[in-house]
């Protein structure tokens, strides 16, 4: 089963059919997909249920040479006409719904597995009561604040000191839990430089609701000299959290 899975995702990679970029790009597509397609369907069957309620309407003079044919509330139409539309219909959902589901399987299969076609920074997360530690290869800890390159892929290996969290960037549609113990991993990749807001999402304590941390996206070049400059020690940023 996974040798087809596999090659169908790679066919479906290579035809362009499954969004590639960053995560706030395949989100995008996915939601204008759903958005559109969902319209459309939206159109079809409310138009069809109006054009059906004006030709049967009462007093109507259609079906009165053969009153076979006028659909009866509560049952399925059983006539020929009547019977092909109903499979008509039903095919032509299933393909949308089947077609639908595949593709944002296979898209979500891209969200978990990163773009594999460029080099990455890794940084470890770490949450605890109420905050966020990042940790990157060389050493050097910041408490409070992630700076990253812009237009490079960021690998987040993600755990929790004391209780269950959840490390977000809405912005750039990142999201996973901080689980005591164990590690789990996400990407994101920021377009441009600018500063975001990483939030916990899950009710942890107290302080949950202060619980965040800034994300400094910055210029490749600036985030070089940047690293070049760190060592092992940690760089705090001021948090208040209510006691």
């Amino acid at each position: 089963m996974g040798t087809p899975l596999l090659l169908s995702h790679s066919v479906f990679l290579q035809s362009g059919l499954v969004p590639r970029g960053t995560r706030v790009i395949v989100f995008e597509s996915i939601f204008e997909v759903f958005l559109v397609l969902g319209s459309l369907v939206g159109v079809v069957v409310i138009g069809y249920m109006l054009y059906n309620a004006y030709k049967y309407r009462s007093g109507s003079s259609y079906g009165s040479d053969d009153e076979a044919d006028r659909p009866i509330l509560g049952e399925l139409p059983m006539g020929d006409s009547g019977g092909r539309k109903l499979a008509t219909s039903f095919f032509m959902s299933m393909i949308i719904v089947v077609s639908l589901v595949s593709w944002t399987y296979l898209t979500l299969l891209y969200v978990e597995e990163g773009p594999a076609d460029q080099e990455s920074l890794d940084i470890q997360v770490e949450g605890y009561q109420f905050g966020w530690r990042f940790t990157y290869p060389n050493g050097h800890t910041t408490d409070g604040v992630l700076r990253v390159p812009a237009d490079q892929p960021i690998e987040l290996q993600v755990t929790s000191a004391d209780v269950f969290h959840n490390f977000g960037i809405t912005a750039l549609r990142v999201k996973t839990d901080a689980i005591p113990g164990q590690q789990t991993e996400t990407w994101f990749v920021a377009d441009e430089p600018g500063t975001y807001t990483a939030q916990c999402f899950e009710l942890c304590g107290a302080g949950h609701s202060y619980m965040s941390a800034e994300v400094i996206v910055m210029p490749p070049d600036e985030y070089e000299e940047w690293y070049e400059s760190t060592g092992n020690e940690t760089e705090s940023a001021s948090m208040e959290v209510p006691t």
